[in-house]
């Protein structure tokens, strides 16, 4: 519609009119999008690096994926290939070696393995990539009253683990200035991490759920982007997603469950979690390229080629922007305190 002008400046144009609207809709309903600023610094990286790679098919189970243990060999190539890491575990259901299937036990133990050691100037990655689920909530740290949970291979036997436990071994007490990076490629994984502060695009604190707004803005900056490009199937699928969180409304407020999860779930340590989707979604196993992968997986490579020095907030954006009109899926962005973003991404 709009001619080769109007490709070369869809993003910056979309991005003016997403930015303008949704100061304008907080500026009218500052009720309803409380945000506050983040304040703290992350720690700088200068000591050992550990990763851990964990990808389940559930090979011929009900459910069966296709294209995790791919991304965990696409994330541990790009990461392995662009950052530095000095030591790699990998749990995936092809191996032989028992102790390399990501049973419960395995993925547990391999958490605390993570961890072990863990000191000042450290990084750790953690990438998951499989099914993950919700339980109600029982402790009452849950605002939508469900806890998120992984599932392993071995969930028939063993039960899956849920999100409070999974803050327990692996972020509990993690020591001041270590970083941990958790990728998190799997449905219902917003707060997979039981994390207490959520990040809008602008790298602001999301302290309560602002989805009406969001609503607004996607529907308007990425059909507008849709529409510049020309692509009126990708614009009109983004005009719908727009539509249902418009329809959703928040989930949210100042309950006492935020309020309890940021009392008990605060962290010392610099902990980011990179999620597929909020916990009210699902995240796609995709066939992209004429190979099966997990699209939000797939959405991280892809944006951290075309700019591997961005900063977090750009690269949640960009993440964002690289589903939109494809997947209903919207990737969100989490830590244990209240870190400013503005950090080039690195691991």
């Amino acid at each position: 519609m709009f001619g080769k002008l109007g490709k070369q400046y869809a993003d910056e144009i979309a991005s003016i009119i997403e930015q303008c609207v949704g100061e304008h809709l907080s500026s009218k309903a500052p009720q309803s999008t409380e945000a506050e600023e983040a304040t703290e610094r992350m720690g700088s990286v200068t000591g050992r690096r550990r990763a851990l790679f964990i990808g389940i098919n559930y090979f011929g189970q009900k459910g069966e994926l296709r294209g995790c243990i791919n991304d965990v060999h696409n994330i541990k190539g790009f990461l392995t290939s662009n950052f530095r890491i000095d030591e790699v575990l990998v749990l995936t259901d092809d191996q032989k070696n028992p102790r390399s299937i990501p049973t419960r036990q395995n993925i547990l133990n391999a958490f605390r393995w993570l961890r072990n050691g863990a000191r000042a100037g450290d990084s750790l990655v953690l990438h998951y990539s499989g099914h993950g689920g919700s339980v109600k909530d029982t402790d009452g740290d849950e605002e939508d009253g469900m806890d998120e949970t992984l599932i392993p291979v071995d969930y028939k036997e063993a039960g899956h683990i849920v999100d409070d436990e999974i803050h327990d071994v692996l972020c509990r007490g993690l020591p001041k200035g270590v970083r941990l990076t958790a990728i998190m490629d799997c449905c219902h994984s917003e707060s997979m991490l039981d994390l207490p502060y959520l990040y809008t695009v602008n790298g602001d604190l999301q302290i309560i759920e602002t989805s009406k707004n969001e609503g607004i803005v996607t529907i308007l900056g990425a059909g507008t982007r849709f529409l510049l490009d020309g692509n009126k199937k990708k614009a009109a699928s983004s005009f719908t997603s727009g539509l249902k969180l418009l329809m959703s409304g928040g989930g949210g407020g100042n309950s006492e469950a935020r309020e309890k999860t940021i009392r008990t779930r605060s962290t010392d340590a610099d902990i980011i979690q990179i999620s597929g989707c909020k916990d009210s979604q699902t995240s796609a196993d995709a066939q992209i390229a004429g190979q099966a992968t997990g699209a939000m997986s797939h959405a991280l490579i892809a944006s951290l080629k075309k700019d591997k020095n961005q900063n977090y907030t750009h690269l949640l954006k960009s993440m964002r922007q690289s589903l939109e009109g494809k997947y209903s899926q919207i990737p969100m962005m989490s830590a244990g305190r209240k870190l400013v973003m503005d950090h080039p991404f690195t691991i």
